[in-house]
């Protein structure tokens, strides 16, 4: 008999769901949108019930495209954004949203309200900073638990249960308060290498020390894919599943990414330092994995375990890429909705225009990308985004032009992270990139080529879920841990190297990057 697991991602605007057998292999996938409110500037929020309901209906739609049936599936786990999701003593919703309304109980993952409360905890100077680049961020829980208590003071009194989202999803599955140790570590300021892993101290400092009355939260984190226990009857009817099905400690979905494309060197602890995941989609996270703590600051970690066991994991990334160049097309007069066929379309111009002007294509042009804030190596939430080198030109190729040059930015950040791990301790000589950038030639030709790495492009369709499904198999008991399910289940990937003709432009164009950094700090600092 053969066995398959479910693996469930859910992003930042729609839930997908995967059926994978134990070689793999994606068999049947489905993907449905999840809402969301944004009532005021850097405000976004979920409904945790509408995502719930699109996990089920995407779960059961890939189940029915895999032709499996709903007894041979033995092993589910759950990916997602690290947002936050907020119930009340009873398990009912309770709004995070300015507005009041119930219904929007979850602050997501890129909402930027909490970022002075972010800003404090940094200047706490409190040791388990060491362990997220040395600067919180607005991006994960205790900046956003903090606004919430001073902000909604009533909604905080009442909140009996707080989840990471991944989280959130195994409850709603087993009614198992088990909590991940990827997503507590990351994001939490949990501290899985210690014996006693959180610093309430910390808490106490920041004005939370009323957290686990609240949060509901276990002394210890549960490992990445161990078996939390079986689907409940009414999960099992919502899934269309059955209650065989067992339910594994989830990830973040940048960390699903990860397990897809560097699980082929889960036995190689120490060669697996020379590689680098790159999950690129709305923005972009990349994560190196050592044997040992690598800790610098501007980037995030290092994590225990949070992906594979034993290894320490470095998270950078970029808030906002994809995002950002969807921004770039609304923004643009000669711009319009950015859609498939939009980014397509502006590809297949750039092409033409650098194939007539080569290298000297909008060469005066630079973008830095951070449009939304540094996330890595600078750690600077209040950094924005510039642009030098415009003109009255607002034709539909001065639009290809700036693209163009946003990509070139954008890829140069990833340089600039990389840099910044390789001058700490790394080897990192190539890429692994998965996610929404590996259909767009422009960023695909430029990771090579900018950052001088050989590029692996996954020959999985969908990296994340293939991650998310080792985890699966793991907790269902097919294999005798998780390196052991990464090893069996990795599809490698192909390989684009580097063009070394190209290594001086974008020589030149990274210092020209560098350099806008300076000046903008610059700029920030007259009074």
């Amino acid at each position: 008999m053969k066995h398959f697991v479910c693996a469930v991602d859910v992003g930042t605007g729609s839930a997908r769901a995967g059926i994978l057998d134990t070689s793999g292999t994606l068999l049947g996938r489905a993907e449905r949108p999840i809402a969301m409110n944004q009532p005021k500037p850097d405000h976004a929020e979920h409904d945790s019930r509408d995502i719930w309901s699109a996990v089920c209906n995407a779960v059961r739609a890939a189940r029915e495209k895999a032709g499996v049936a709903a007894e041979d599936v033995v092993g589910i786990s759950f990916d997602a954004t690290c947002s936050l999701v907020v119930r009340d003593r009873q398990g009912d919703q309770l709004s995070v949203s300015v507005t009041g309304d119930r219904r929007w109980d979850t602050i997501v993952w890129l909402d930027h309200r909490a970022i002075a409360e972010a800003d404090e905890c940094t200047a706490s100077g409190h040791a388990v900073l060491d362990y997220v680049g040395g600067v919180m961020s607005p991006e994960m829980a205790t900046p956003k638990l903090m606004w919430l208590k001073r902000h909604l003071p009533k909604i905080w009194n009442e909140a009996g249960y707080l989840f990471d989202l991944t989280d959130f999803l195994t409850w709603q599955a087993t009614g198992s308060l088990a909590r991940s140790q990827c997503t507590l570590t990351a994001k939490w300021t949990y501290l899985a290498h210690e014996e006693t892993g959180w610093r309430r101290d910390f808490f106490e400092l920041v004005g939370l020390d009323d957290l686990f009355e609240h949060g509901n939260l276990p002394e210890k984190a549960s490992p990445v894919g161990t078996d939390i226990g079986p689907l409940t009857a009414q999960a099992a009817a919502d899934l269309g599943l059955t209650q065989k099905c067992r339910v594994g400690a989830g990830v973040i979905d940048a960390y699903a990414g990860a397990l897809g494309v560097l699980g082929g060197f889960a036995g190689d602890q120490q060669d697996i330092g020379r590689h680098l995941a790159l999950i690129a989609g709305t923005s972009s996270c990349v994560m190196a994995m050592s044997p040992d703590p690598q800790p610098f600051a501007g980037v995030w970690g290092p994590y225990y375990g949070a992906a594979l066991p034993k290894l320490w994991l470095s998270e950078g990334g970029q808030s906002a890429t994809g995002a950002l160049l969807d921004h770039i097309i609304r923004w643009h007069g000669a711009g319009g909705e950015p859609d498939a066929a939009m980014h397509a379309k502006i590809a297949r111009r750039v092409a033409e225009l650098r194939t007539a002007e080569g290298e000297a294509l909008a060469a005066r042009l630079h973008v830095l990308p951070d449009f939304h804030g540094n996330r890595s190596p600078l750690a600077d939430p209040h950094a924005v985004g510039v642009v030098s080198g415009l003109t009255l030109d607002s034709s539909f190729d001065s639009l290809c032009k700036l693209y163009w040059r946003t990509a070139v930015g954008i890829a140069l950040g990833v340089r600039h992270v990389l840099e910044a791990l390789n001058e700490n301790g790394y080897l990192i000589d190539t890429l692994h990139v998965t996610g929404g950038h590996t259909k767009n030639p422009l960023l695909m030709e430029l990771y090579a080529d900018a950052t001088g790495c050989t590029v692996v492009e996954p020959l999985a369709d969908e990296a994340v879920l293939l991650g998310t499904g080792m985890v699966a198999a793991t907790a269902a008991g097919l294999f005798p841990d998780l390196n052991a399910a990464c090893l069996a289940m990795q599809q490698g990937g192909r390989t684009r190297a580097s063009n070394p003709k190209s290594a001086g432009r974008f020589d030149r164009d990274y210092r020209v990057f560098l350099e806008m950094h300076r000046q903008r700090q610059m700029l920030d600092a007259i009074r």
